[in-house]
């Protein structure tokens, strides 16, 4: 097993609601980070994610559950290890004021970090040329930029970056998602908390992703994407196809080429069902679905589950 940055088992938050009742946030999670590359860590809004994130940072109290970082247990032993971790949660404050480059180099000396981090944290971060300018000159974007090269100051192990593209128009996206990618080709494990799957598959080579607080699915990005069900079926006569399809319990989807798709971990069923009819398929072949194909499918499903067990 490679090793974890970070570690979480059966970890758990509840709330107490204004009428007295309970909600949890966080449903015995288990969470595991290998060391090194960008790890998507991907879920709606509501579903979690940044509760988890500040339990991690001890910013909240879990209710049951172990983590660690680095394989140290937090939140005992954080104090050991915070060094190591840089992150950005909430929007941070800096002196609308000062330049980019003024506001690094006060933040550097409040943590006796050398003004030659600045240097690197601001070409890290794409910044060089702009960090003369007042901070509230900033675009949306390169305030997101200054907060990450913020973190870099310390020169940590572990980035913590909670939904960083949220409100960000698309070149200011781009921006951050090269600053990602950058950090994790350099050895930097970066934690992405995101809902926004389409620019996460770009940067991330591995997973997480919860619904409800719970855990759904975790792995690489191409071992979770090359585990789906779908299968691609093309025959003369789709209409008749389908309906033989179903009459075995194989739903089918017309798509917009003409094909169809299957939801099956059986795909010999389809060419049984289809030989049944007197059908005879020019081509079946597993759908790769992207990233988020996937997480919209496992989603609704976890959606659907919660809607039954609460109805009991």
């Amino acid at each position: 097993m490679p090793d974890l940055v970070i570690e979480t088992t059966g970890l758990r938050k509840e709330f107490r609601t204004r009428r007295g009742g309970l909600r949890v946030a966080v449903d015995d999670l288990d969470l595991s980070v290998p060391a090194g590359g960008v790890h998507g860590f991907l879920g709606p809004n509501g579903s979690g994610k940044t509760t988890t994130i500040r339990m991690l940072l001890g910013l909240a109290s879990a209710t049951r559950g172990t983590m660690r970082l680095f394989g140290e247990p937090v939140p005992d032993r954080l104090p050991a290890v915070i060094d190591r971790v840089g992150a950005v949660v909430e929007s941070p404050k800096f002196s609308p004021h000062f330049s980019g480059r003024q506001n690094l180099l006060l933040l550097a000396r409040s943590i006796d970090a050398p003004a030659s981090r600045v240097d690197a944290a601001v070409e890290t971060v794409g910044l060089t040329g702009r960090d003369g300018d007042r901070y509230r000159s900033y675009s949306l974007g390169m305030k997101q930029r200054l907060a990450i090269a913020a973190t870099l100051l310390k020169e940590p192990d572990l980035l913590i970056l909670d939904e960083p593209t949220n409100g960000l128009d698309p070149a200011g996206i781009r921006e951050i998602r090269e600053t990602i990618r950058g950090l994790g080709a350099a050895g930097v494990t970066v934690l992405l908390s995101s809902h926004i799957l389409a620019e996460v598959q770009q940067v991330c080579t591995s997973a997480t992703i919860v619904g409800n607080g719970r855990l759904l699915a975790s792995g690489n990005v191409d071992d979770l994407l090359d585990s789906g069900t779908a299968h691609r079926v093309v025959v003369p006569d789709v209409v008749a196809a389908r309906t033989a399809l179903e009459a075995a319990g194989l739903p089918a989807t017309t798509e917009a080429d003409g094909s169809l798709s299957v939801e099956t971990d059986d795909p010999a069923a389809i060419t049984r069902a289809l030989a049944a009819g007197d059908l005879w398929l020019t081509e079946l072949s597993p759908l790769r679905p992207d990233l988020e194909s996937f997480f919209l499918r496992l989603t609704a499903a976890d959606n659907l589950a919660t809607s039954a067990r609460e109805a009991r």
